[in-house]
């Protein structure tokens, strides 16, 4: 009978699994859609952080995420376990001795309430002692740390005292933890210690009644050896496991908190084509911060190309960020295709534009998928005349043709920025800008992307890191931090000392090497002969601003790092 039972417990207990699955499998998946939805609405909000977020959002989808299903289902399964003991003791007591199950399911059912009433101030407590725990243990590493700069600057008192304040509190929220954790057992007494003492002192009249010694026996043996465990296991273990899943569902709960999507402009316009026009543009990034543009005049048509130079650190990426919309100037107007940058509508945007970051996304799939993520139905010939024109058929072959597996982490930087510009090359966005998306590639394969960019119609700006891309746009827009340039090559040579400079260091520099891990070392006129003998003179004269600490010369040793070899 015994061996029955056991292999009737076994049977049972693999048929909940899959219910239990049912539930919370589709709690965990709907948990990561609302943590990856809120973390990605939040990323693109304006004003927020571009970078560090990356490991926080991986701990949140793999460990935060699968404590709350695996604590979610043991809870579940402890419930329901506690369920089913506590009605066949009080179900084995009816049929033993009917008049006996007062004295069992009263106490039972007290115990319970108790226990539901004092559930939330458990959990506020719990919160309360964690935060503690973390503040001590702050508090104490950094002071711990700061042993000497405290010494030195006489703060002993001030670090002493905010110590014992979190060991103070620290041990109240101990205590009060502790409180509750007595509680707790009294909880378990009252739930199945008391019956035991009830049956007991009712033995007596139970038997004048007419049960026998047995039957009191047997109520003791279900009340002892199957209430009891029970009941101990659903208070502790629930009391235990909570902290977790509560802190968990907190901290998930704030990731996927999704900020206010941003509203549509009232009277929205589509561009009409990619031409470019930047209408005394400003931007700063708070009030009292320096502008990275100021008073900027630009007006590009239709299929020009536009090069933006300057020393590292002055602005470029921001610029990008201003023209692609995810910035907004100040003052000022940027219009795209004759339409307003804040009047256009994102989806139309979208369609309108393309920005290639300086580190390129490629995820996880095929090829195909890849390539296709901005235009999803671009047919197969379409896709060989962009590999082709990028000179990618190498790449494609290795990978194993449109239909291989990209393995992100198997890829060069430079083999990851060719797949980005072959995504951005099929796209149907005239509108193109490149934040130093070809920084990873040898000269030759710089050159046949820019090329290939310039048959491509539409308007493209690129964000430069080698003066050959400068030369041959159609415009170049040089900044310095302070104010900005926007001319042609040959005129910004021969006018801007800053733009002569900067050419002289591309032309002189030491070679690096390039994404295949040859050295540059390809013969380059020195331009800095072309520059005006008075150089000097006119930077003393009234180009004060422009020989600030960026504007570093050919004899400088302080080249933009933009410059230098990754």
């Amino acid at each position: 009978m015994f061996a029955l039972c056991a292999l009737c417990g076994a049977w049972a207990s693999r048929q909940t699994y899959p219910p239990l699955a049912d539930i919370v499998e589709p709690m965990r998946d709907r948990l990561h859609r609302e943590v990856v939805q809120g973390t990605l609405r939040r990323a693109v909000a304006p004003g927020a952080p571009r970078e560090g977020a990356d490991a926080v959002v991986v701990a949140r989808l793999t460990r935060q995420v699968e404590v709350v299903r695996d604590t979610v289902a043991g809870q579940l399964m402890l419930v329901w376990q506690f369920v089913l003991t506590a009605a066949a003791v009080v179900i084995g007591t009816a049929v033993i001795a009917p008049a006996a199950v007062p004295l069992v399911a009263v106490p039972l059912l007290l115990s319970l309430t108790v226990f539901g009433v004092l559930a939330p101030a458990t959990v506020r407590r719990q919160h309360t002692a964690f935060e503690a725990e973390e503040t001590l243990a702050h508090r104490s590493a950094a002071t711990l740390a700061s042993l000497r700069d405290i010494i030195a600057t006489g703060t002993r008192d001030k670090a002493e005292r905010e110590v014992l304040e979190a060991v103070r509190a620290h041990l109240l929220a101990s205590r009060e933890l502790a409180a509750l954790a007595a509680v707790r057992r009294l909880i378990v007494g009252l739930g199945a210690h008391s019956p035991l003492l009830l049956v007991v002192l009712a033995a007596p009249a139970l038997i004048d009644h007419g049960m026998t010694a047995g039957e009191v026996i047997g109520v003791l043996g279900y009340v002892l050896s199957t209430l009891e465990p029970a009941v101990r296991l659903l208070v502790q273990g629930v009391g235990a496991s909570w902290i977790r899943l509560s802190v968990a569902a907190h901290r998930l709960a704030a990731a996927a908190r999704h900020p206010v999507p941003p509203k549509e402009p009232p009277h929205p316009r589509a561009p009409a084509d990619a031409s470019l026009v930047l209408s005394d543009v400003t931007f700063a990034y708070g009030p009292a911060a320096a502008p990275i543009l100021e008073n900027v005049h630009l007006t590009l048509a239709h299929g020009e190309h536009l090069a933006v130079v300057g020393p590292s650190g002055v602005g470029k990426s921001t610029t990008a960020d201003l023209l692609a919309g995810i910035l907004h100037p100040d003052h000022g107007q940027i219009t795209l295709g004759g339409a307003p940058l804040d009047r256009i509508t994102a989806a139309d945007l979208n369609r309108a534009r393309v920005l290639l970051p300086q580190h390129p996304y490629v995820f996880a799939g095929t090829l195909r998928e890849n390539l296709c993520q901005l235009a999803p139905h671009t047919p197969d010939h379409v896709i060989s005349h962009t590999i082709d024109e990028l000179g990618m058929n190498d790449l494609v072959r290795r990978l194993g043709g449109l239909d291989g597996q990209v393995d992100p982490a198997a890829l060069s930087s430079g083999q990851r920025q060719l797949l980005a510009l072959a995504r951005a090359h099929l796209s149907p966005a005239g509108f193109v800008i490149l934040d130093e998306a070809t920084r990873h590639l040898d000269a030759e394969a710089e050159q046949r992307v820019e090329e290939a960019f310039r048959r491509r119609p539409g308007t493209v700006i690129t964000l430069a890191h080698r003066i050959s891309l400068a030369r041959h746009a159609d415009k170049v827009l040089l900044l310095d931090g302070q104010r900005a340039w926007a001319a042609t090559h040959d005129s910004l040579l021969s006018e801007v000392p800053l733009y002569g400079d900067l050419v002289g260091h591309w032309n002189t520099g030491a070679a690096r090497p390039d994404a295949t891990g040859h050295d540059e070392n390809a013969p380059r006129a020195n331009s800095s002969d072309n520059r005006p003998a008075d150089d000097t003179a006119q930077r003393d004269a009234g180009q004060g601003r422009v020989s600030g600490p960026d504007a570093a010369s050919d004899h400088s040793s302080s080249r933009p790092s933009a410059d230098r070899a990754p």
